[in-house]
């Protein structure tokens, strides 16, 4: 049985007493870190350079950073009442720093996306790998502990201990383990807001060497707020959910197209009407094929669950059932609503939501022929940053070799879609970006780095519409390519393709094409946004009602920033006194009653931003 711990200097103790002084430790992706144990090896590291210590990780959490005076004015209030309580990590303090002792090291094979570029350590100890590669990769490396996050309940005596929120890399070392190909200790930190999931991860005490166990190391869980859901966003969901076919199978990835996506397959399920009338708005010559009510229902195999997924439950679009669940996922991660909802989830209910290993989410080795009944008509949705005019995408890193976020599962889903039979990868994508010099598109002639090459080109969704690629020549993907790129960017990437000699000089975009502009997706989304069919925030916020009033105007304002007749424009506008409601707003902000200059400055320009974000 594990030797349970108050205090996690003593934990750390029995770890070096056990293992020795090189400790090769596996820290589970996101939320499942045990922070407490984490940061008392890293200071028993730091203290004593005769350890050497390397965390091998993923996704390691950070509290938002504002990075301006007015975001610093709405985010702290934000991050004091989420993220108060949660302990942030010693390492990951030291890495921005540029303070990591020469006898620790930290090695990440996904980063939370944007975090660690131009950090210079970050970039090098960087490896690249498919989700399902990472626990051989760090057997390889002779992993000797592993530190998690667990549930803990006790049943008729016994003590048992959820892995919860990730089960993913965990239990395919665990199998290893048991197997007789590692040897490593697991040790387990007790958190009380954990859900306790049943299945796979629900193990029994016997499999943990040690314990932490106190009121002293409980902490709230990393609880990022859902973020809105924006024109763009929707209309790429509205676009995805016509693709998804009644008794199939679906996987969806990280980012706020999923919940723009659930929001669009509910809406199809509860008022298949409305739904196809929004569609019609957005594409008039489209033929969308999906579009009925669910009668059979969908089930999910996703690496990744979040909020979305208990809507679509709750909405009865997710209730196919696969033994016994309607939902197989590796890891989750959300708002606190989220984790409560789970905790709060009858044993009848939560157990339709299995949490598993990545090997099985991700992959169909194993037991291949059960995963390629149960997968029938799969779809696989994920997000990518760019994509080039013949199909390949860019979702993880820049032609520079810097690195965004990783790899993750997406090859893995990729694959998927090419190996079973009636399966599609669906990559969505915002067609365009706002730089320091502007709007630039995300479509591109070419590019020097992929994630997904080219001849795994197969579904590609922007706002403008569904790019179907699979099995069609160059000429005929650039062409289908060119029809969901924003039209301020449509003639100049024609042209290079027609240089390039992969498109006949004579082609013309087709009209219906011509038009793909914000604009327009704006107006066609208007009608619905207005009957409540497309909220901003789809399954509940963390957000007060003023901080979701301030949150696009202070997108607005950012925006405007990047162009200083915008941001003159934007203060004259803000000069003009605004009407009551405002004050609610600039109250939030700390600029009720300003006093300095700049804070008169700062309240013109948000009072302009409110303004214009709510179109007076």
């Amino acid at each position: 049985m594990p030797k349970i711990f108050t205090d996690p200097a003593a934990i750390v103790d029995d770890i070096i007493r056990d293992v020795g002084s090189h400790l090769m430790v596996g820290l589970p992706l996101g939320l499942g870190k045990a922070n407490h144990i984490i940061n008392a090896l890293y200071q028993r590291a730091a203290a004593d350079r005769n350890l050497d210590l390397t965390f091998f990780s993923a996704l390691t959490l950070e509290k938002p950073r504002p990075s301006s005076e007015l975001e610093k004015r709405f985010i702290a209030p934000v991050i004091e009442r989420l993220f108060g309580g949660w302990p942030d990590l010693d390492y990951a303090a030291a890495l921005h720093k540029g303070e990591l002792p020469p006898n620790i090291k930290v090695t990440e094979f996904f980063f939370l996306a944007g975090k660690w570029l131009r950090n210079a350590y970050a970039q090098q100890h960087y490896i690249a790998a498919n989700y399902t590669h990472a626990a051989s990769y760090i057997l390889d490396r002779g992993l000797n502990v592993i530190t998690q996050l667990v549930a803990k309940r006790v049943v008729d005596g016994e003590t048992r201990y959820s892995l919860s929120c990730n089960t993913d890399t965990t239990l395919d070392l665990l199998r290893a383990r048991a197997a007789g190909r590692a040897s490593f200790k697991l040790v387990g930190q007790v958190n009380s807001q954990l859900p306790f999931m049943p299945g796979a991860g629900d193990l029994p005490a016997s499999e943990f060497s040690a314990i932490l166990d106190s009121p002293e190391t409980d902490f709230p869980l990393f609880a990022p707020p859902s973020e809105p859901v924006s024109d763009t966003k929707y209309a790429i969901g509205l676009h995805a959910a016509g693709l998804i076919k009644d008794g199939g199978t679906l996987q969806i990835g990280i980012g706020q197209v999923g919940d723009a996506l659930a929001q669009s397959l509910i809406l199809r399920h509860r008022d298949s009407a409305r739904f196809r009338d929004i569609a019609a708005r957005l594409a008039p010559n489209s033929a969308m094929k999906e579009t009925a009510p669910f009668a059979a229902g969908l089930y999910g195999v996703s690496e990744m669950v979040f909020e979305a997924f208990l809507g679509l439950i709750e909405a009865g679009v997710l209730r196919r059932e696969v033994d016994g669940a309607v939902l197989h996922g590796a890891f989750f991660l959300g708002p606190q609503s989220f984790y409560r909802a789970l905790r709060e989830m009858t044993p009848v209910q939560r157990a339709r939501i299995q949490m598993t290993a990545v090997s099985f989410t991700n992959e169909l080795y194993g037991d291949e022929a059960a995963r390629r009944r149960d997968r029938v008509d799969a779809r696989f949705v994920n997000n990518t940053m760019m994509a080039t005019l013949m199909g390949a995408a860019i979702s993880d890193g820049l032609e520079n070799g810097q690195v965004v976020s990783g790899v993750g599962g997406q090859y893995n889903f990729v694959a998927q879609a090419f190996a079973l039979e009636g399966a599609r990868s669906i990559l969505t994508l915002e067609s365009t970006r706002r730089e320091k010099r502007g709007v630039v598109s995300n479509i591109r002639w070419s590019y020097g780095h992929a994630t997904i090459p080219r001849h795994l080109r197969d579904i590609v969704v922007t706002e403008y519409g569904v790019a179907d690629l699979r099995g069609k020549s160059d000429a005929e993907v650039i062409a289908a390519m060119l029809n969901v790129a924003d039209s301020r960017f449509q003639d100049q990437l024609m042209r290079q393709a027609v240089d390039a000699g992969k498109l006949p000089r004579d082609h013309r975009i087709p009209a219906a094409h011509c038009d793909n502009t914000p604009a327009r997706i704006a107006d066609a989304l208007r009608p619905a946004q207005a009957a409540g069919l497309l909220p901003a925030f789809p399954f509940g916020s963390d957000f007060t009602e003023v901080e979701q009033r301030l949150i696009p105007a202070l997108e607005s304002l950012r925006d405007a920033s990047r162009s200083p007749l915008a941001l003159a424009g934007l203060l004259m506008e803000g000069l003009r006194p605004g009407d009551a409601s405002i004050q609610p707003a600039l109250a939030r902000m700390g600029l009720d009653h300003p006093n300095r200059f700049s804070d008169r400055l700062y309240r013109a320009l948000l009072n302009g931003a409110l303004k214009r974000s709510r179109g007076t």
